[in-house]
């Protein structure tokens, strides 16, 4: 299975299932939040939240939920992207907790061809639910995909000519990196 799709295989109104799906754990959510900074008591302090919220045990953050729904998404969407253009219009649908598994399903909104005929633009939104069939988180965003004819993306770039050499890549000459010269042995005092 390749990773990533050109543009050309997309077609407006396809809907893509990602699999397989993830189990978030009380590690991720853990590390997540000191990673992100974020301190609040109802995704750290299991006695807060039990004695404290409506829902009675923590939450996992809605940042780590998105950051898998959209990974998610990337050996089918964006793998071979040459860039995200803008994520939109993220909704948080229903609590996600530890333990919980998440899903990803995304549905292509739109598709057109760039100003160079070499690349075009791919909306799609995508709906994150978790085991029990509930939509958690909806999104939409939008990607660069290169054609199958982009120069240096494309499905022949880098291939081999008829005589067995790489073919030539656009782009300034490539050079040897200048040689460092040995400090002395002042310098290293």
């Amino acid at each position: 299975m390749a990773y990533g799709r050109w543009f050309e295989e997309f077609s407006v109104g396809e809907v893509i299932a990602h699999w397989p799906g993830r189990t978030i754990t009380e590690a991720d959510c853990t590390w997540f939040a000191l990673l992100t900074m974020n301190q609040h008591p109802v995704h750290s302090d299991a006695h807060y939240a039990a004695t404290h919220t409506q829902h009675g045990q923590r939450l996992v953050l809605g940042p780590l939920v998105f950051s898998i729904g959209i990974g998610m998404t990337v050996a089918d969407v964006s793998g071979k992207a040459i860039a995200n253009l803008e994520i939109e219009r993220i909704v948080h649908e229903a609590p996600t907790f530890i333990g919980d598994t998440i899903y990803s399903e995304s549905t292509v909104l739109a598709k057109r061809e760039s100003r160079q005929n070499d690349r075009g633009i791919v909306t799609v939104e995508t709906r994150v639910t978790n085991q029990r069939g509930e939509r958690v988180m909806t999104f939409k965003r939008t990607a660069l995909i290169p054609k199958k004819n982009h120069a240096t993306l494309g499905e022949n770039a880098g291939k081999n000519d008829k005589t067995g050499r790489r073919q030539a890549q656009p782009g300034p000459p490539r050079t040897a990196p200048p040689r460092l010269k040995p400090a002395s042995k002042r310098s290293r005092q």
